[in-house]
């Protein structure tokens, strides 16, 4: 579908993304890609991307036919609940956080936004280093923990209460520099063991684009239609050996594992946003949650006083 044309000229790229769900993420499944007519509520338009509109029409139409839900019935072409807050993300990010809505380990991951990810996979509306540092850090995880729900034995994270009441610091520039420092190790040595060099290469798959789609980041030389080539390179296994290693390099294998490099890795970037708060990295669980729900408190009453 990629590399097929359309009677309108568009290029196909500008309704297929590609796909990931909390599994995919956590334990390195299969990559997918997902057909994504947005928020488009017209059928004119969207019949015009030719193949794919077929496709979901042959696959999706039918089983639409019978839901209960009237809006479902007649925007069939679209997902069942369109989000668009989550599509303001992808126009104006180039990245995002997204983390397991349910999992064992707390772990959050840049995501681009050429990728759409399902209702399972949370989104933090956030590009920079800062936010990925605080919100992987233990202070945030305890929290996370306490106030979140469970399903059978995995940790829940309910953005309600785990995201929307936590106390985020006020760093000076130079503790947010050394969080987000933090944050960029910690995530380029979590990158380099899930996909070492040694057992890697890069493959970039090309088709065409345009200068406004999913895939803009990627579109080189674009016409005066603004449609031009992707170049989208994605890292692949060497050989059969290294696809079979890396089989076995998942995050929740590391985070299973939890080797010292990690380890040491968590502990420089707790220090730097307990630095940020102003506290002791000596500070028991209890007693970061202590603090965390005092300060929650404070702040609420702030809120209060001045509204």
């Amino acid at each position: 579908m990629l590399n097929s044309p359309n009677p309108s000229g568009k290029p196909n790229s500008d309704v297929i993304r590609l796909s990931l769900n909390a599994a995919q993420l956590m334990r390195r499944t299969h990559q997918s890609y997902v057909i994504d007519f947005g928020l488009e509520e017209r059928i004119a338009p969207v019949s015009l991307y030719e193949e794919p509109f077929q496709y979901v029409e042959h696959e999706i139409l039918p089983i639409r036919r019978s839901r209960r839900e009237a809006r479902q019935r007649e925007y069939w072409w679209l997902h069942a609940r369109p989000s668009p807050r989550y599509r303001e993300v992808l126009q104006k990010l180039r990245r995002y956080l997204v983390t397991p809505q349910v999992s064992k380990h707390r772990v959050f991951v840049w995501m681009d936004t050429a990728h759409l990810v399902d209702h399972v996979t949370l989104v933090v509306r956030r590009d920079d280093d800062l936010w990925m540092g605080v919100l992987h850090s233990k202070l945030h995880e305890l929290w996370s923990l306490r106030l979140g729900t469970r399903l059978e034995t995995r940790p829940r994270y309910t953005p309600t209460t785990c995201f929307e009441t936590f106390p985020f610091p006020h760093p000076t520039p130079e503790q947010e520099a050394a969080i987000a420092e933090a944050a960029r190790e910690l995530d380029s040595l979590r990158e380099r063991w899930l996909d070492p060099p040694e057992w890697t290469r890069e493959e970039v798959l090309e088709f065409p684009g345009s200068i406004d789609g999913p895939w803009k980041r990627y579109v080189h030389d674009p016409d005066g239609r603004g449609i031009g080539t992707v170049r989208y390179p994605r890292i692949v296994a060497k050989d059969d050996e290294s696809a079979d290693q890396l089989k076995r390099r998942t995050l929740t294998n590391l985070y299973n594992q939890r080797p010292a490099w990690l380890d040491l890795a968590h502990r420089k970037l707790d220090e730097a946003v307990f630095a940020a708060y102003g506290w002791d990295p000596g500070l028991s669980d209890e007693q970061i949650l202590e603090k965390l729900l005092a300060l929650n408190l404070e702040r609420a009453a702030g809120e209060s006083n001045s509204g």
